[in-house]
């Protein structure tokens, strides 16, 4: 007691003199002594720091306590028990009301002090620096119709008994700026673990939002000077305070789970949010754009729009059906805040909040469809501002110097550039509206996109042909920079009118036919002239940047017409079915495939030929009209391709070109009787593609000199590769399509399977080519398991497992890198493929593949840090349990019905299995520890692991044991919950036993607790047996022995225990 009271008066009297981290460590120490003896032994600990934040001199000190007290009372550290840390969870709750009251009191008292100030001096006016035309336009809604003006808003909306405390303030002083930061920080802290009915007070809420109108005045600096302390040392700028009131009112926001009481207070905090909102949207005359959010500090910026976010997100539900809850006028200030924001992440922000909006207002539709038409009506014309305003954001028309900032460059982690995240975020924006407003959005897209093909469509008489070959004549740089944002915009356009393709297919085709037509046709338009004009050739004055644009144009309306390929194939059926649109449908397939083909050449950029090729392939897997193959252009791409013309391309060009040649040949074609598909012809005609396209490595069977001659192997290599790549890419394809489909297939890739598997032990130590040659194998497992037939299976089966022996398996997983790991993993693939087939072939190989698992792969790779091996050993181990149960348990139904005891077969296989098991939980791994107790859990949910007796007997104890040390040491705290379920799970084999002898066993073999530790820890250890229950006694039993632990361990050697 006397250090206490040491410690008390010292800090009381030099808490302003000390340097801020001493003072800090004294506080800490005060709360620290608190946190063990209150209120048994300290009775006066929180009402002393009460009354010190009840005098001026001593407030900051009282509420620097106040916010400790928050950090290590609400959620102690581990070092006190279980009961100690609800018992002061429970004491401190019980004081939060008096506690809150007090800070109000303080923050009051600021506001309180500066109010007489302005009464001495008059503040500016709070609409100053506001072009007096703008104060009237600032609540305009949207961009066309005037709403309620701002004397109704405010009306609306004004604050109960605080209208004129709203009024601006001066600056405050240091000495009140670092008691109101420190306050409204520790305000922050206590909102985060105290329940909403014990928070707010309606004075306390104003009084928040009252210091959060300070974020409205202007940026601040708030850097931190002389050392770190708890509330940090800001400048003389009150700004900064509203972005701590902001994380206050975020804090309130967040809670999700809010008392019927509550919203209340939440419809007030919304009225107070439209004052705010309403002024950081007025536009100003303090800088030359006009827009006030410019001045204003980043941070707040954000903590505000994450105010914004969290309402709509959370609480929009509550309210917006409600009659004095003006949402209209809310999206009206909503809509000024996005379209002002003054940096790109603002604004991205922004759109993620529409987005959620518009989520929020497809579910209400779907929930409330008798009121449809009502609803849509109400938000029409905000919606479709939102869009109209979206496209003028994005288009270099209106908007040039901000879109020429954004790098086009540069790929981020998604492989997007920076240009390329701005656009998909605008326009999935117009997209989600176009769910509600398809013909409207339809319309503001479609004539601004009328208007700038015109234009795409003019710029052929301004080329000339000279001896330098095609240039174009427009030279001048004004010109030249008009066409750059003309060319850029019809881009951004056509990529909008692919991304409403979905709107206009499936249910919604007839209503919707005609304006989709006109879309389609026009897109087949610009890919026809792009393709005969072919502007990308063309020669200019500023050459980069126009051949670029020229480029994109082509690129993406090939990527648009892709986008329609579903309609297209609807367009099919349908003209099929009623015999109408025929000619219109054929003539425009016809005009595509002969405006794609030529563009697939090594001459014409790869961008385009990319976007050619991907076209082609939905033309041929999608909508696959059965007239192609008599189009002159497309036979022309099956010679071109048979013979070595696309050579030149990238291998990402060939394999889609390839796969769209290969998959209209086997794909069944649509709206066709199975007598009509012709499948005779094609399958001729494929396998004669595929000779041709894989001679060369199927020569390689016929060659003596391949496994002797290494400079031969080194040639072969780049042959083998293709070949592996284009058969897998095929498979794939077709893996999910039907049967003569897959057999067609597999006919053709014969030659091709023999020789892989001839070639394969001569490349078996080049890891390079087998592991293109295992991605073939387990495509084909994957694929065409059934077409290849149970002996030719077996045989392939055999071939790898005497290939893959120990010392080859040893060999390549020494090699310690990626395409070893991933020859490895694809084998261990291929085996899991084989033990789940049902057939008795198959199952003969489960002792073989069992002694791969356990006796050469994993211990192998158990001491090393292989973890994406592990994870496919772990995978195929519990496949293989769970789908060869009974190649352990043979058991039949009459004996489980005579109760007898149950066989078990194999016993040293399936212990070896479980026991790896059980060392994977004592890696640091979380991801194998996470898989594996899946798939513990799924298999005693199956097959009622946990319950048998060689599992219960030798395994129960171990695994429990290990368990519940991952719990005590926290070793993988991110699998709590699981760990703790499993626990459960195994203890309910037997409850009396886990409680009478497994848990006295588990704490006797428990270093660093007394023997009356241990009997204290199995008394508290309540005996339940439902899992809510059960899971609150581990984590007391688990906590009380690491806070036993802990108090041994600092015990000085030789200490007396009692």
């Amino acid at each position: 007691m006397e250090i206490r009271n040491s410690l008390n008066q010292y800090l009381l009297a030099h808490h302003t003199a000390v340097p801020t981290y001493i003072r800090n460590k004294l506080v800490k120490l005060v709360v620290d002594i608190g946190r063990l003896d209150w209120p048994h032994f300290y009775p006066d600990f929180l009402p002393s720091i009460l009354q010190l934040v009840q005098h001026p001199d001593t407030a900051l000190l009282g509420v620097i306590l106040l916010h400790t007290v928050s950090e290590e009372l609400a959620a102690p550290r581990e070092d006190l028990s279980m009961a100690r840390r609800e018992e002061l969870h429970r004491l401190l709750l019980a004081q939060v009301p008096i506690i809150l009251h007090h800070l109000n009191n303080l923050l009051e008292s600021v506001l309180e002090k500066h109010r007489h100030l302005v009464a001495a001096t008059p503040p500016p006016s709070p609409t100053q620096g506001e072009s007096k035309s703008s104060r009237h336009a600032s609540l305009l809604l949207f961009s066309s119709s005037p709403i309620r003006s701002d004397t109704l808003l405010s009306s609306m909306f004004r604050s109960p008994g605080r209208g004129a405390h709203m009024e601006a303030l001066p600056p405050l002083d240091e000495a009140s700026q670092q008691l109101s930061a420190a306050t409204l920080t520790c305000l922050a802290h206590y909102f985060t673990w105290t329940p909403l009915s014990t928070t707010l007070t309606p004075q306390l809420l104003s009084t928040i939002f009252h210091f959060a109108a300070f974020g409205c005045e202007g940026k601040a600096s708030h850097s931190s000077s002389g050392g770190t302390n708890t509330t940090g040392a800001y400048s003389t700028q009150t700004p900064y305070l509203g972005v701590l009131s902001m994380n206050c009112i975020n804090e309130l926001l967040s809670k999700n789970c809010v008392p019927q009481e509550f919203e209340d207070f939440l419809l007030q905090m919304f009225q107070q949010t439209f004052n705010l909102l309403q002024k950081l949207t007025k536009e100003s005359s303090t800088n030359s754009s006009g827009n006030r959010l410019e001045e204003l500090d980043e941070d707040y910026m954000e903590r505000f729009t994450d105010f914004l976010r969290l309402f709509v997100g959370v609480h929009l539900r509550r309210f917006e059906s409600n009659p004095t809850f003006p949402v209209l006028e809310f999206l009206a200030l909503m809509f000024k805040y996005t379209f002002r924001q003054p940096n790109t992440d603002g604004f991205f922000r922004c759109l993620d909040i529409w987005v959620t909006f518009l989520d929020y207002l497809s579910t209400r539709l779907q929930e409330r469809s008798a009121d449809k038409v009502s609803i849509l009506g109400r938000y029409k014309e905000a919606l479709t501002s939102l869009v109209s305003n979206i496209l003028q954001k994005l288009l270099f028309r209106f908007n040039q110097s901000q879109l020429e900032e954004l790098d086009d460059d540069t790929l981020d982690d998604n492989s997007e550039t920076e240009w390329q995240h701005f656009l998909c975020q605008c326009l999935e924006v117009v997209a989600k509206v176009a769910e509600l407003f398809t013909a409207e959005t339809f319309q503001l897209i479609w004539e601004p996109t009328q208007e700038h093909v015109d234009i795409y469509f003019g710029l052929e008489k301004y080329i000339t042909n000279g001896v330098q070959g095609r240039r174009l004549t427009i030279t001048a740089e004004n010109d030249c920079r008009r066409l750059h944002c003309t060319l850029r915009d019809l881009s951004s356009l056509i990529q909008a009118v692919g991304r409403l393709a979905d709107h206009f297919i499936g249910e919604r085709f007839a209503d919707r036919y005609s304006n989709a037509r006109m879309l389609v046709e026009r897109l087949v338009q610009v890919v026809s002239y792009g393709s005969k004009v072919k502007l990308f050739e063309v020669s200019t004055t500023t050459e980069s940047v126009l051949q670029q644009d020229f480029v994109q144009v082509h690129a993406q309306a090939l990527a648009a017409i892709k986008a329609y390929a579903p309609w297209l194939e609807q367009l099919y059926s349908e003209s099929v079915r009623t015999n109408q649109e025929r000619d219109k449908f054929y003539n425009m397939i016809v005009t595509l495939i002969e405006s794609l083909s030529p563009l697939i050449n090594k001459q014409v950029p790869e961008r385009v030929v990319h976007s050619a090729v991907h076209l082609l392939l939905s033309i041929t897997t999608t909508v696959r009209p059965p007239f192609l193959l008599r189009l002159p252009a497309v036979q022309t791409l099956y010679t071109a391709a048979s013979q070595g013309a696309c050579q030149g391309l990238s291998i990402e060009v060939q394999l889609l070109l390839y796969r769209s040649l290969s998959d209209y040949l086997l794909l069944p074609w649509p709206s066709l009787a199975e007598g009509e598909q012709d499948w005779t012809s094609r399958a001729t005609h494929h396998q004669t593609f595929t000779n041709e396209l894989a001679k060369n490595f199927v020569a390689l069977k016929g060659s003596l000199d391949l496994a002797t001659d290494k400079q031969l192997q080194e040639r072969a290599k780049s042959v083998i590769r293709k070949a592996m790549r284009v058969c897998q890419d095929w498979i794939e394809s077709v893996a999910g399509e039907v049967v003569r489909t897959k057999q067609l297939l597999y006919q053709s890739l014969t030659p091709v399977i023999e020789t892989t598997l001839g070639i394969f032990p001569i490349y078996l130590s080049q890891t390079d080519i087998v592991d293109d040659i295992m991605s073939f194998f387990l495509a084909l497992f994957q694929g065409l398991r059934v077409q290849m037939g149970v002996p030719f299976t077996e045989q392939t089966i055999h071939t790898f497992i005497s290939l893959f022996s120990r010392e080859q398996l040893l060999e390549t997983i020494q090699q310690e890198t990626g395409v070893a790991f991933r020859v490895i993993e694809k084998f261990l693939k291929i085996l899991e493929l084989i033990v789940v087939e049902p057939g008795s072939a198959f199952k003969a190989f489960l002792p073989q593949v069992i002694s791969i698992c356990m006796e050469q792969i994993y211990p192998i790779i158990s001491p090393r840090q292989s973890p994406d091996i592990k994870n496919v050993l772990y995978e195929l181990l519990h496949t293989l349990v769970a789908n060869n149960w009974r190649y352990f348990f043979p058991g039949n139904v009459l004996s489980a019905l005579q109760k007898l005891e149950e066989t078990v077969e194999h016993s040293s296989e399936f212990t070896a299995i479980f026991q790896a098991y059980g060392q994977s939980f004592l890696q640091p791994d979380i991801a194998i520890f996470r898989q594996n107790l899946e798939s513990l859990n799924s298999l005693d949910f199956k097959w009622k692991l946990y319950s048998k007796a060689i599992f219960r007997e030798t395994m129960l104890w171990q695994f429990l044991t290990v368990l519940l040390q991952v719990l005590v040491h926290k070793s993988h705290d991110l699998l709590q919950e699981e760990v703790v379920i499993t626990v459960y799970n195994m203890a309910a084999v037997d409850f009396d036993t886990f409680y009478a002898k497994f848990l006295p066993h588990f704490l006797t073999n428990f270093d660093g607790l007394d023997d009356n530790q241990k009997h204290v820890l199995v008394q508290n250890f309540k005996i339940e047996k439902d899992l809510p229950s059960f899971t609150q006694s581990v984590h007391r039993f688990t906590n009380d022995m690491r806070y036993y632990r802990q108090i041994n361990s600092s015990l000085p050697a030789g200490s007396v225990t009692f």
